[in-house]
């Protein structure tokens, strides 16, 4: 009798995946037993015998190395359909696919890697995505060990073929070590976290400059490791000594504070069925009706304590990640601010709620209008300035971690946050994304302190952009004569 490919309830539907694989393996598996057929499949028959072979290799561990033996005999597209079927797996079946599925699943991972499949770093991609961070269930440590476990075996041929989904790797590796960091004493994730520490030192020892295509990002999770001995001196190279990265041309931390993360790296910390929840109430859900949507969102991805971590990166997405047409942005759609409004009076740690305010502004401390987006920077406006008066706490704490932010984040680098908060302020008003910040700086509900720091922000901005614009329209000579200053414009 065939197994199951994935578990459900009596009253659930069957799944179409699984029912086409199935029938094709029920059709085919005659031809599924040595010796092999030698006929040449015609386009249907090809298709149809990978779905099968896969069923086979999946349902049938005893079998799987024959299978992928017949497999490697009569691939004639590079593995392209077959490892596209895996990805449809991974993407829409992983959580309800039995255990001993899950395990063949990562073991025609590792063979399709060795034969370097056609999309096989799709494939790597999805399974990254199914790790969920702050998930301390033996399912998702077994993942996160696998996964580990892969990228550092298959590491010679990673870093040649596909490097970028090595950075990947290393972004959500990171990542699921400040989770894994603060849990001690657990042998099991004792030996996990030893395997991403390492994992991660490798990347940032020896591939530095591939690691730097996580841009600014990097530097973010790099700081909630400091605590972590390993990450530490690493730490104190990035600040004191960059060449010990041994990376032509880069020579301080600044450089990445000026690259900004690619949206494809926060979306390595969303699970598919995450993104596509997220993104069903950023379109389809009108503002006001909200709350049943977002009560089911808690629940399912926010209910055990440990999980509520992924709020920082729920922010990432949504601010870098999700970027509403102008049609949605003048609807009635639940704008993005008001869902971040949401997730920061959830009932969370307060590191959590520190990084979550981090995660919001990060793009504010280095922006800068040739690379940033703006984008990126309006969901925190918007929600300090509808926040007032109803929700003036909110408002408060946000303009309070922008100022920690200004005056502590890289005290030797003052002058590059000051310069990306106040340009971020100005662009926001400039392209309309609000009208005025007067509504902020003579709003009577806010500490006369901020609004008096707000209004030096601003006006040190029009100072600094005024003496650079004068400064790159003085001629080497020195300041024109009137009369030569009107030569040079009749003769423009």
């Amino acid at each position: 009798m065939v197994e199951k490919l994935i578990k459900r309830s009596i009253h659930e539907a069957e799944n179409p995946i699984e029912i086409t694989l199935r029938e094709a393996f029920c059709v085919l598996e005659p031809k599924l037993r040595p010796p092999f057929p030698l006929t040449i499949p015609t386009q249907e028959g090809y298709t149809n015998l990978n779905s099968a072979i896969l069923y086979g290799i999946l349902c049938e561990p005893h079998m799987a190395k024959v299978h992928v033996k017949h497999l490697h005999g009569i691939i004639t597209d590079g593995y392209e359909y077959f490892t596209s079927i895996l990805v449809k797996i991974v993407i829409e079946l992983y959580g309800k696919l039995v255990d001993s599925v899950k395990r063949q699943l990562i073991w025609v991972t590792h063979e399709m890697v060795d034969v370097s499949a056609v999309g096989y770093d799709g494939l790597l991609v999805a399974l990254l995505r199914q790790i969920v961070g702050g998930d301390f269930g033996e399912e998702n440590l077994w993942l996160c060990f696998e996964m580990v476990n892969l990228f550092s075996s298959k590491w010679v041929c990673l870093l040649e073929e596909v490097p970028l989904v090595l950075s990947g790797a290393l972004y959500v590796f990171l990542r699921l070590l400040a989770d894994h960091c603060r849990v001690m004493n657990i042998p099991k994730i004792e030996s996990l976290r030893q395997m991403e520490i390492a994992f991660c030192v490798r990347m940032l020892r020896e591939n530095f400059s591939l690691c730097l295509r996580i841009g600014r990002d990097l530097v973010r999770l790099l700081q909630d490791l400091v605590h972590v001995p390993e990450f530490r001196s690493i730490w104190k190279d990035l600040l004191y000594n960059p060449s010990a990265f041994k990376v032509d041309g880069f020579v301080d931390i600044s450089q990445m504070y000026g690259t900004r993360t690619s949206r494809w790296y926060f979306l390595l910390r969303i699970t598919p069925e995450m993104e596509s929840q997220l993104r069903f109430l950023l379109t389809r859900v009108k503002f006001g009706s909200q709350k049943r949507y977002q009560v089911w969102f808690a629940r399912k991805f926010l209910a055990v304590p440990e999980r509520k971590g992924v709020v920082i990166d729920i922010v990432r997405f949504i601010c870098c990640a999700h970027h509403p047409s102008n049609e949605i942005i003048h609807s009635d759609i639940i704008p993005r601010w008001a869902v971040i409004g949401w997730l920061l009076k959830y009932d969370l740690k307060h590191y959590v709620e520190a990084n979550l305010k981090l995660a919001l502004f990060y793009d504010w401390i280095f922006f800068d209008e040739k690379v940033d987006n703006i984008m990126n920077i309006e969901p925190a406006v918007l929600l300090m300035v509808h926040s007032i008066p109803r929700y003036i706490d909110i408002t408060h704490s946000l303009l309070e971690f922008l100022f920690i932010l200004l005056d502590n984040y890289d005290v030797e680098r003052k002058e590059i946050v000051s310069r990306g908060i106040s340009t971020a302020l100005h662009a926001l008003t400039r392209k309309g994304v609000v009208q005025s910040l007067d509504v902020l700086t003579s709003c009577d509900m806010l500490s006369p302190i901020f609004k008096e720091r707000l209004g030096k922000l601003l006006s040190d901005w029009q100072f600094q952009h005024r003496k650079e614009f004068q400064s790159t329209n003085i001629p080497p000579g020195g300041i024109p004569s009137s009369s030569s200053s009107l030569e040079s414009q009749t003769s423009a």
